[in-house]
């Protein structure tokens, strides 16, 4: 089935452009979007759906919520950016809030979640050398397999995912990998006195919204301590509300030495970032030896600072953990032959496609984008639904009937 055809011409005058003159480096639901508010999205031809990415957690607490357009619409009124070279008047507020917020001592401000990750591995390195005592040249960062947090040549360096990796080489020494959810293998590999770091998500998103075992990450903090490894957790898309707890880490209580922050910290207006530790790791790094040019601009320091504001003043995890446990027992309740399994926390969800096709988990986000609702595969047989942390109970239920429609017109 060709399901451009239902397409306007408007619309595909877009995807026509896009393919013409843009690069090819993703395979995007064919839909336009022109609009945003709240959980919906609204296409070029008015249509409204729900929207059940969230801009991969980007949009926590909503498209265009009005207090981050208005803190947005404000501070760019009056000033955007001024580098690091000089100081501005939102910096020090901004950098004393979050740091409040989450309880570190200090802040690395920064734009894109890969930025964060990158900062955390150099923080990493130069406190191995430092303080743990590795010699140059030999510090080792360990990662999980089936890690995803961007696409830099650092990053795909730690990739199992050949779409990552294949044909980019040569690759970043000294990155070891374990498999996830293994504490045994984390040991063995700790056991290597010149591992500064493991850097792990607390639940694999870009995997399918793959969650450990219950404890693995208190086993994770306790050997990290047990062999002087810092601890880092990219939290750039499992936290700020989204697992039903402020950071997937406090549902084990475990606190990471460093804490990667982005996404959902601009409310999904603008890139930002943010790395997180106490004194011991970040005065590591001394004047010149990192930065960015936009990393701490005062227009993101605002920005950042509403958007955390509204995770707590409008209660969006404790949302979040209500409104998934609805979402996956009203999911289980459809039994669908097409389901083979449904798992999340909070509203980071995901459910694993029973088909002998390949293909269908994409047919399947097809047809549910004609049901009105936006969704989109990861690895094949995997889809996630992580709606917006506004979404409200009658919402859930009839986003529910539109995936039940959507399976429907799926054969076994």
């Amino acid at each position: 089935m060709n399901h451009t055809n239902a397409l306007s011409d408007a619309a595909l005058k877009y995807l026509a452009l896009e393919d013409q003159f843009g690069a090819h480096n993703y395979h995007p639901i064919p839909v336009v979007i022109e609009k945003g508010e709240g959980v919906f999205l609204y296409d070029v031809d008015g249509k409204k759906y729900y929207d059940f990415l969230s801009g991969y957690s980007a949009v926590n607490q909503g498209h265009c919520h009005p207090a981050i357009i208005k803190t947005l619409q404000e501070q760019a009124s009056k000033l955007t950016l001024t580098s690091r070279a000089f100081h501005n008047n939102l910096l020090g507020e901004y950098e004393k809030y979050i740091t409040s917020y989450f309880g570190y001592d200090k802040v690395l401000p920064m734009n894109t979640g890969v930025e964060g990750g990158e900062t955390a591995i150099k923080l990493a390195r130069r406190w191995g050398y430092n303080i743990k005592g590795i010699p140059e040249n030999q510090a080792k960062i360990v990662f999980a397999e089936g890690n995803f947090w961007g696409r830099t040549l650092a990053a795909i360096s730690s990739s199992t995912d050949p779409s990552s990796y294949q044909g980019f080489g040569p690759y970043m020494p000294g990155f070891g990998l374990v498999p996830y959810d293994d504490l045994i293998a984390l040991e063995k590999a700790f056991q290597d006195n010149t591992v500064a770091a493991f850097m792990v998500e607390p639940i694999q998103g870009e995997a399918g919204v793959v969650i450990p075992a219950d404890g693995y990450l208190k086993g994770v903090r306790d050997l990290c301590n047990h062999y002087n490894v810092l601890f880092i957790a990219d939290e750039i898309q499992t936290g700020l509300a989204r697992t039903g707890k402020m950071l997937a880490c406090d549902h084990e209580n475990v606190r990471p030495d460093i804490l990667i922050l982005g996404k959902a910290l601009s409310g999904g207006t603008l890139p930002i970032s943010a790395v997180l530790a106490d004194n011991e790791i970040m005065m590591q790094i001394k004047a010149g030896e990192h930065g960015s040019t936009y990393g701490g601009n005062p227009l993101a320091c605002a920005v950042a600072m509403k958007s955390l504001e509204i995770l707590k003043s409008e209660k969006m995890a404790e949302n979040a953990e209500a409104m998934g446990k609805l979402l996956r027992s009203e999911l289980a309740k459809l039994n669908s032959p097409l389901i083979k399994l449904i798992r999340g926390r909070g509203l980071l969800n995901a459910i694993l496609i029973n088909h002998k096709d390949p293909e269908v988990s994409w047919e399947l986000c097809l047809h549910l984008r004609d049901q009105g609702l936006l969704a989109k595969p990861t690895h094949g047989d995997k889809i996630r639904f992580a709606p917006p942390l506004t979404i409200n109970e009658a919402q859930i239920l009839e986003s529910v009937k539109m995936i039940d429609a959507a399976l429907k017109k799926l054969s076994v």
